[in-house]
This record gives C-alpha cells, sequence and structure tokens, in this order.
C-alpha cells in the first residue's frame, strides 16, 4: 500500500474539504437553467440524490471500486489479467485511516458519485419526479458507477491496457473526465431519450422553442463556485491516480483555470457573432465546458495546450447544443450532454496529443471511450428502460403544467411572485 508524507496528506484533507463547492455550483446551475416553478423540487432533489448515492457508495460502492493493491476479483486469461471488479469490504470496512492513498481515495469519489448523479438531474429538470431519482441514485451510487471506476481508477482491466498490451500508459483520466463527466453526461442522455422533452419544447413547430432558464444570477454563480470545487478534484485526482509530485500540483490549478477561461471566451465570441449579443446561458456552460476538458488534460499539459483544448471546446458548444436539440431533438435544460458528455470526450481524446506518452496511448484513449459509448451507454439505458416500466420516471401532464414544486412540494420556491407562464393556462 502507497502511503502519503505528511504535507501531502494535509493538502489532501483541505482539498476533499473543498469538493463539496462543485456539487453546490453544480446544484445551483441546474436549478437556474430550469424553470422557476420547479426550482425548489430541482435544490431539494439534488441534495437527495447526493445523500442517497452517497450513502449507497459508502455502505457498498466503494467496495467495487477498490484501489490498485486491495483485494479484486480478476480473470486470468493467458498472460493477461482481466481486472474486473473489487473485492472489499462494506461501509469502507477494508480501510485503516492511516494517510494510504486508498482512504483519500475513497474521500475523492465520496463527492465524485455525488457530482455524477447532479449531471443528469439537471438534464431531467421540470419533468423528472423526485422519489425516481432517488431510486437511480442509489443504485448508481452503489453498483453502476463503481464497476466502470473500478476500470479506470481501481487497478481494472482499462487502466492495464499498457501492462497487457503496451497500449502507453493504459487509459488515462486522473480527474474524471470519463468516470464523472463522461458517465454522468451518458447518463444524462439515458434519461433524457426515456422522460422525453418537456411538452412545449417542440410542440406546433418545426423548430424547437426556446425556454429560457429562470435565474441567471444563480447560474453565473454556480460557475463561480464550480472552480476552486473543480480544481480540488483535478489536483487530488493527480496525487491519486497521475503521481503527480507536490511542487508541480500548481501547474494543474492553473491549467484548470485557464481552460475554463479560454472555453468561456470562445463562446462569448461565438454567441456574439451568431446572435449579435453574448448569450449568458452558453458562456456559462461553455466555462463548465473547460472545466470538464480539464479533467482529462491538466495534470499532463503545458498551459497553451490546455488554453487551446478550451478554446475549441468553447467555440464548439454552441453548435453542439444546436445540433443536439434542432437535429436530435432532444430536450436538455442544463446542457449537461453537450456540457459533460461530449466536452469529456472530447478531453479524453485529446489527452493522447499532448505531453510525450508512450506509442499506443491514443488507441488506449479511443478503448476507453469505446467502452464508455459501446457498453456503459446502452447498459444505462435499458437499466432505465427497464425501471421507468416499473417505477415511471416523468411527472404527469399536470404535475409538469403546473410546475415540480407545487406537484411534489405542495409549495413554490418564489410564494411572493407570480412565477408562471403563458404555458401554464389550459389548452
Amino acid at each position: 500500500m502507497t502511503y502519503v508524507d505528511e504535507p501531502v496528506a494535509v493538502l489532501c484533507i483541505v482539498l476533499i474539504a473543498a469538493l463539496p463547492l462543485a456539487l453546490a455550483g453544480l446544484a445551483l446551475l441546474n436549478t437556474g437553467l430550469g424553470r422557476s416553478r420547479s426550482a425548489a423540487q430541482s435544490l431539494l432533489g439534488a441534495l437527495s440524490a447526493v445523500a442517497v448515492a452517497c450513502a449507497a457508495f459508502c455502505i457498498l460502492g466503494f467496495a467495487l471500486v477498490g484501489f490498485p493493491g486491495l483485494p479484486s476479483y480478476a480473470l486470468n486469461l493467458g498472460s493477461h489479467v482481466w481486472d474486473w471488479i473489487g473485492a472489499g469490504s462494506l461501509f469502507l470496512g477494508g480501510l485503516h485511516w492511516d494517510g494510504s492513498l486508498a482512504c483519500f481515495a475513497a474521500g475523492f469519489q465520496i463527492f465524485a458519485v455525488g457530482l455524477v448523479i447532479l449531471i443528469p438531474w439537471g438534464a431531467g429538470a421540470d419533468r423528472w419526479r423526485l422519489r425516481s431519482v432517488v431510486i437511480v441514485s442509489a443504485l448508481l451510487g452503489g453498483l453502476v458507477y463503481p464497476v466502470f471506476a473500478h476500470w479506470v481508477w481501481g487497478g481494472g482491466w482499462l487502466s492495464r491496457l499498457g501492462t497487457n498490451f503496451q497500449l502507453g500508459s493504459g487509459f488515462l483520466d486522473p480527474g474524471g473526465a470519463a468516470t464523472m463527466q463522461a458517465f454522468g453526461g451518458l447518463t444524462a442522455l439515458a434519461v433524457v431519450w426515456i422522460l422525453g422533452p418537456r411538452r412545449t419544447k417542440f410542440a406546433d413547430s418545426a423548430v424547437p422553442r426556446a425556454i429560457p432558464g429562470h435565474h441567471m444570477i444563480y447560474v453565473l454563480f454556480g460557475c463561480v463556485l464550480l472552480l476552486p470545487g473543480w480544481m480540488a478534484f483535478n489536483i487530488l485526482g493527480a496525487i491519486l491516480f497521475a503521481g503527480v509530485k507536490l511542487p508541480a500540483l500548481e501547474l494543474v490549478a492553473i491549467n484548470t483555470f485557464m481552460c475554463a477561461v479560454m472555453a468561456l471566451l470562445a463562446a462569448l465570441l461565438v454567441t456574439r457573432l451568431r446572435f449579435s449579443k453574448p448569450d449568458v446561458s452558453l458562456c456559462a456552460n461553455g466555462w463548465v465546458a473547460g472545466l470538464v476538458t480539464s479533467s482529462a488534460i491538466a495534470a499532463y499539459a503545458f498551459p497553451v495546450e490546455a488554453m487551446l483544448a478550451g478554446v475549441l471546446i468553447g467555440g464548439a458548444l454552441p453548435f453542439i447544443v444546436e445540433l443536439l436539440e434542432v437535429y436530435g431533438r432532444i430536450d436538455d435544460p442544463s446542457g449537461a450532454i453537450s456540457v459533460h458528455g461530449v466536452a469529456a470526450l472530447w478531453g479524453l481524446f485529446a489527452l493522447a496529443f499532448i505531453n510525450s506518452f508512450p506509442s499506443g496511448q491514443m488507441l488506449a484513449q479511443l478503448i476507453g471511450i469505446g467502452t464508455l459509448l459501446g457498453l456503459v451507454l446502452p447498459f444505462l439505458y435499458l437499466g432505465f428502460w427497464l425501471l421507468n416500466k416499473v417505477l415511471p420516471f416523468r411527472t404527469t401532464p399536470e404535475g409538469e403544467r403546473i410546475g415540480m414544486d407545487l406537484h411534489e412540494l405542495g409549495a413554490g420556491a418564489y410564494p411572493e411572485f407570480v412565477i408562471y407562464g403563458d404555458d401554464f393556462l389550459p389548452r
């Protein structure tokens, strides 16, 4: 078992304490981009989903994720070992809290799984039942997320592609671009396919109807909170999964910030040129897309590479959102599929072009991306499709019409204000 020295241990504790800022920021951003009449349900759902997912992860999830050096189940096929699942103890019982990397990895992933469930929750805004997301959170936190996380972070077969097949350094994902962001974005895609669009989104027109977010202050303040939380995730990931030493961690923070900055500026410029004025929600999503991209590259890139990666994803983001909405007929209020799914896949792909990785790194990254698209996404969709048959995800038409706050909580988030637009009126 690998241990860290005291200065690094203190830094890890401080960083773990900063991780909830990312969760709070994403919850606020999701709420601001949704409708006002579902704001309270959005925030309560975020709190409930995070609580359930994290509890399930502590009870069972980390036992399945494990960490290199901890017990696991593997298939021995000739000269290759296919490590597929952890074999730890329930309730974090296999850890001794003695400063080992495995202990800090457990703390890191407790909050990571909370962030994962917030991504699809934002995509299903204004129509996803609270009770359904609680069940989904338990399954993701306790069973589904841990399996993929073990393959990448727990010593599983994706991380061993370099050892078994000489494919570079194996599949690399130090900041959670695959295990957190792409996994969450693909979960959002599966959920949105199951839920369908909001009732007025594609009605009476071939062109999707714009449903603006109700509170841009929430959105922008959420972006501010995301930055320190994201830096904490990226720096911790660099320590735990990339072996970056203390003096070089400053570069991880700089790369994280500059990738987000350049993505924001690129999105601002593109929306200014296309719409004559900058679009607040798309600029905010550009900022987050830059943070997501940095999750893949911040531990390895030089600042100029991080800036270039941010420019490319920020400039492309408005077109990706439009493509999914207009041609894919996908109603994603928070932009989670584009911001977390597509941006994460871009970062994982771009990683192979930076630094001086051994030959074969590109193929290792493509195998990881292919696993997400070809195995994880179909599994998520099938599982949600079956669960939806037993416990319907989508609220009733009346619930969507009056808003999730009144329908599920019995009171609105803004009782002193008129918050209902024309689509509230009977048709």
